[in-house]
């Protein structure tokens, strides 16, 4: 197996998780304060990469041409197929609304100087305008993608450097008394965390790309997902390291990505230039590829071809409903990105989880450490971040 294709495969876990997810990061954790919220994060990404094992060990014994969907007919049958498909329409549907509000923050963010657009309008004009893209199709919007990823690194390189040093000791310790005693603080965090490490649906394309070599694929898809594991740490060290406790208790409120914004760029100048970049790039990088995603699925699912006719129905499945959503919760980027996390534990959780219970009594080959103990704990942690989203929503 060439290093290249190694690093290639890594790259893919880690750029399929770096995304507007890490926006909220510092809005979701503010509460609780960066050392905390980094001891969670590090228990989501460790149950993250035990599911993208098990989704390994699970392709590897049906067969490395099958997809996520067609694992879980063959394996669980048509009901749990049903059920997939389902929770993949709603992540899919849940993220476009997310990035919905959160690209119409941001566009009346850069308008404010010229136009006072309200929310409506903002989101209105961040679908036609951005999602007008996806019918470019896939070769278009993938060569879109990629230079607006590279720029995003680049953007993200430099705010780090220029707020990492501001970083203060006294503003990353929470007051963990008050915390201990709000457990919706915590509650709050974790949907969030675990979306931002939601790369699963891209193992079947990484076992046919490394040919099923399991050393080499355990390696990409650790340290596929420990890199933006990385990143979220340092992100949130540059985020709240600069805000005072009450500056960061602010993050929570109204539009909370011009806010985030705001707080950590005060001042227009260079950093606020760059920091706003960064912010439009990783939202539409992420989507650009969910909605892509979307629109494909969509296609397929309701057997749309590729006519001018076809595309543009597909293109109102795509977004018509995300749409209805964003309107009806203008400022709800952090609360819509955290029901995310319910479909996406089903999909990088639950079912992969019954999957390799299943085959474990069935067939051979590779298997994930741990036994059932593990399979348990994973379930436990999965149902945790459901019951915290669904406690959070009450």
């Amino acid at each position: 197996m060439t290093r290249s294709k190694l690093i290639g495969a890594t790259l893919i876990v880690a750029g399929t998780s770096i995304g507007a997810g890490m926006l909220a990061l510092p809005i979701s954790t503010a509460a609780i304060g960066f050392w905390p919220a980094l001891a969670l994060m590090t228990l989501v990404w460790a149950l993250s990469g035990y599911c993208a094992l098990l989704v390994m060990e699970v392709n590897l014994k049906v067969g490395a041409d099958t997809n996520l969907h067609g694992m879980t007919g063959q394996v669980l049958g048509p009901v749990a197929q049903g059920i997939a498909g389902l929770a993949m329409l709603a992540l899919l549907y849940a993220l476009t609304a997310a990035y919905l509000t959160g690209g119409a923050s941001l566009l009346s963010l850069k308008l404010a100087p010229w136009f006072n657009l309200s929310p409506a309008v903002a989101t209105g004009v961040f679908t036609l305008v951005v999602g007008g893209v996806v019918l470019l199709g896939m070769t278009s919007v993938d060569r879109l993608v990629r230079v607006l990823f590279a720029l995003k690194m680049v953007a993200m390189v430099a705010v780090l450097s220029s707020l990492l040093p501001k970083a203060e000791s006294t503003n990353l310790i929470a007051d963990l008394a008050t915390a201990a005693q709000d457990g919706g603080i915590w509650v709050a965090a974790l949907p969030v965390m675990i979306t931002s490490f939601g790369f699963h649906v891209c193992i079947p394309s990484l076992v046919r790309y490394l040919d099923g070599d399991v050393k080499t694929l355990r390696t990409a898809l650790l340290f596929g997902s420990a890199l933006p594991l990385v990143c979220y740490a340092l992100w949130l060290l540059a985020a709240l390291g600069p805000l005072t406790p009450a500056e960061q208790a602010s993050l929570g409120q109204g539009a909370a990505l011009t806010g985030l914004v705001k707080a950590l760029s005060p001042e227009s100048g260079w950093l606020g230039q760059v920091l706003t970049a960064f912010a439009d790039l990783a939202l539409l990088t992420s989507f650009l590829g969910v909605t892509l995603s979307l629109f494909d699925y969509l296609a397929e699912l309701c057997r749309r071809d590729g006519s001018l006719t076809g595309r543009g129905q597909t293109w109102l499945l795509t977004f018509l409903p995300p749409l209805a959503l964003a309107l009806y919760l203008p400022e709800g980027f952090v609360a819509v990105l955290g029901f995310a996390a319910l479909p996406l534990v089903v999909l990088m959780v639950l079912l992969p989880v019954a999957m390799a219970h299943r085959l474990r009594g069935e067939a051979g080959g590779y298997q994930v450490a741990g036994g059932r103990p593990a399979l348990a704990l994973a379930v436990v942690g999965g149902l945790t971040v459901m019951g915290a989203q669904l406690a959070s929503a009450m």
